[in-house]
């Protein structure tokens, strides 16, 4: 599904965050020391090679909400921006933690006026937070963050499941028609 919003092309697929060519970012869930795990930054980081934990080992550690920037290595893309997302039942208050992951996501990639970036569920996995929440909170986030955007044009979401991405399209049509 593909729907324009303020001149931003959002996009929702079923597919692998790692495999992403057409990108110029791709975002990471990492954990807080931004080391290869399971999930998507164990992906993330299989694709990339060992210099991708290398670049990060000086940018870690990071709180839940933050992001930075890396290059990507062997991924097809420029860089990988990596965020840590809030542990449902843990973190507090989660839902600002995680509008903070995709808002500063949104901000490394204006800061390197990059033009697409993809990004994965944040938090969704074994972080537990439950997913109908946590795309709600991407959209309105989403819809607060569009404006201030220059250079990103277009905003892909990679998700794991037709489950997912049902979802994500129910939210997307929400936002676009609302």
């Amino acid at each position: 599904m593909k729907v324009e919003l303020q001149n931003i092309e959002i996009e929702i697929v079923k597919g692998d965050i790692s495999n992403q060519p057409d990108l110029d970012a791709v975002v990471n869930a990492a954990n807080a020391e931004l080391a290869p795990g399971g999930g998507v930054a164990g992906a993330i980081h299989k694709a990339a090679g060992p210099e991708l934990y290398e670049e990060c080992k000086s940018l870690a550690p990071i709180a839940p909400g933050e992001a930075v920037i890396t290059r990507a290595y062997g991924l097809p893309n420029q860089f990988v921006i990596h965020t840590l997302g809030p542990v449902y039942g843990k973190d507090k208050p989660e839902d600002q933690l995680l509008s903070n992951c995709y808002r500063n996501s949104l901000k490394r990639s204006e800061e390197k006026k990059l033009g697409s970036i993809g990004f994965p569920g944040i938090s969704t996995g074994i972080f537990g937070y439950p997913k109908e929440d946590a795309v709600s909170v991407v959209f309105s986030t989403l819809v607060t963050e569009l404006p201030n955007l220059e250079h990103l044009k277009k905003l892909r979401f990679v998700v794991f499941s037709d489950a997912d991405r049902e979802l994500y399209e129910s939210k997307l049509k929400e936002v676009a028609v609302g």
